[in-house]
């Protein structure tokens, strides 16, 4: 699925979501989305990157420079305690909504 079918909200629950374990730069990020979702979600950079910026202003995020597994200067992103709870009400959000659409999607017709 291209990172542009992505909906904004979706993408900034799966960042924080790849956040809880610790700091991560955006490519560890991106990579773990692949990862989780069995490769189905993939998140160009031109969505990324913007996502990242805005969860950072929203302060959902910190970033601090550090250097990458392989040896590389990288911006690494953690979640702030502010993040770690609107993830907890976006989990909450997720699932309810999911549910309804499921509910929806499993109806046939009469």
């Amino acid at each position: 699925m291209a990172g542009s079918d992505l909906f904004t909200g979706t993408l900034d629950i799966l960042v924080l979501k790849a956040l809880v374990w610790g700091p991560m730069h955006g490519y560890a990020i991106n990579k773990w989305i692949r990862e989780r979702t069995n490769d189905t979600l993939r998140v160009n950079h031109g969505a990324l990157y913007p996502a990242l910026y805005r969860l950072e202003a929203k302060r959902w995020l910190t970033e601090e420079w550090g250097v990458t597994e392989r040896g590389r200067e990288a911006k690494y992103y953690s979640l702030t305690p502010l993040g770690r709870k609107h993830l907890k009400l976006e989990i909450e959000r997720w699932n309810s909504y999911t549910r309804a659409v499921n509910s929806a999607l499993a109806t046939t017709a009469a």
